[in-house]
This record gives structure tokens, sequence and C-alpha cells, in this order.
């Protein structure tokens, strides 16, 4: 049995995503939750996400409009702070991969030390006890996703932060749950989420967080240029669902610690593995 989060001193965790609105999908609920118990969270994107679909009045720039949506979010969820890091939306290619039309700055062709170095200067400022990245291939494989994972190891390494999280989706579960939403949802395609994301072996932290569903949803309809537009879109989709129906389906967010032993079981970001 893993041992219980050992004090109650106020910490600081930082979430960093790629685009406004991962922080909604992945870790709104662990944000809403550490920010409830007193502790700082500061969240930090690569980009603007200004390369993402919306449907925009005329002269309307949508890295402006994310990036609006971002702050009105992070104050749904306690964010003590808000950081961009300024670098261009790499974008994706049709069916997937490294978009050819990306911006000369795009987050994916960033020096992976210039930017980690970046980084690592605010978890130093922050005194961070916790960053959060993505798995290894970027949850479900978006470029940016993947330089968040290269980029925030290696400032966690610069900036000596001591524990450091894969935010991630379980996989098994999620693939259930797809396959009963394609039958009201034909046009969905599950096949593209079968190597996405980890396996439920892998996962070592499972938070739950459904007391902190109102909050989470809160995040989600921040992104407003993000929910609609498409009867499939990710963020519409999740919104539409009933509000105890969506506890249960969301009140879970999963997390990959790094070098803990095959089976570990944790609960809250901060709780300390056992020993052995």
């Amino acid at each position: 049995m893993a041992a219980s989060v050992t004090s109650a001193t106020p910490r600081t965790a930082v979430f960093f995503h790629a685009h406004p609105d991962d922080e909604a999908l992945l870790t709104a609920g662990t944000m809403a939750m550490l920010a409830a118990e007193g502790h700082r969270v500061v969240l930090v994107v690569a980009t603007s996400g200004e390369r993402g679909q919306a449907d925009l009045a005329p002269g309307e720039a949508l890295g402006e409009a994310r990036i609006a949506e971002l702050y009105k979010s992070a104050a749904a969820l306690g964010c003590t702070r808000v950081v961009n890091l300024g670098y261009g939306d790499s974008g994706l290619a049709p069916g997937g991969g490294i978009a050819e039309d990306r911006p000369a700055n795009a987050f994916i062709d960033a020096d992976t030390e210039e930017a980690a170095r970046r980084l690592a200067g605010i978890l130093s400022e922050e005194g961070a006890d916790l960053l959060t990245i993505y798995d290894p291939a970027g949850g479900y494989g978006h470029p940016d996703h993947v330089q968040v994972n290269r980029v925030g190891g290696r400032a966690a390494e610069i900036a000596g932060t001591p524990v450091v999280l894969e935010a991630t989706v379980n996989r098994d579960p999620l693939l259930k749950g797809l396959r009963l939403l394609r039958r009201f949802y034909p046009q969905l395609d599950v096949r593209a989420f079968e190597r996405a994301y980890s396996p439920g072996e892998e996962i070592t932290h499972r938070v739950n967080v459904r007391r902190f569903a109102r909050q989470k949803r809160a995040s989600m309809a921040a992104h407003a240029t993000q929910a609609t537009g498409a009867d499939t879109r990710t963020l519409g989709v999740m919104l539409k669902v009933p509000h105890l129906l969506y506890r249960l389906v969301f009140g879970t967010e999963w997390y990959v610690r790094r070098g803990l032993p095959p089976g570990t079981r944790l609960r809250h970001p901060f709780e300390v593995p056992p020993k052995g």
C-alpha cells in the first residue's frame, strides 16, 4: 500500500501543456484539487494554439482568443500564474504527423535545450515541487505534445524538480468508452486511439477528481473556440455529457511517474511512494 502525503505544507505544481485547452482535457481536476488544498498551481503553455480549428468573427485572431480562454480556464481552476512560452503552434498534418506548412518558430522545431532552459527558469523561480508533462508518445501523437515531453523532462533535470508526472489517459477504459460513443457518433475513428496514451499497467497515479467536476467542466467550457464548429469536436462532445455521468466518466485523471516499481498505485500527485 502506498504511503500517504507526508506534509500539509503548501507546495508548487507547474502544469506544462502544449496548447490552450490541453489543461482542461488532461489535468483540470488535479489542478483544481491542488489549488483547493492550498498549493500554488502554475499553468505554462508552449504555444497559443493559433493553428487550431475554430469559427471566428471577421478580424478575430485565434491565438489571442485562445489565450483569453486560457486565462478564463485558469481562473476557474484556481491557478495563481499563467505563462505562455510564445512558440508557434506546429499544427498537425492531415492524417497526423508534422505539418509541412508550420511557422518558422514552431515549437516542434525549437532547440530542446534552449526551450528546456526557458522552462527551467520558471521552475527554479517558482521553486517547483512537481512538473507535469505528457508521455513520450505525446498522448495521441501531436508533435507539440511529443515536444512537451522532451522539453519538460530536460527542464526538470536542469531545475532539479523532484517529481515529474506524465499526464495521460488510461487507454483501456478510453477504448471501451469510445466504442460505446461510436454507436451515437459513427464518424469517430476509434482506431486512432488504439496506440494512444498509456495502458493501465503503466499508470502510477489515479487521481479521483470527482469533487472538482464543476471546475473541470468550467475549464472545458472556457475554451469556446474549441467546442464549436463540428459535431465531433472533443470538447463539444464532452460538454454535452449530463453532469452525473460527467462526474463518473471524467472523474479520474491519470499520470505516469517513471522509475517507480511495477504495480505502484498512488492517489495524489504529492503522495510518497512506498520504499522498497
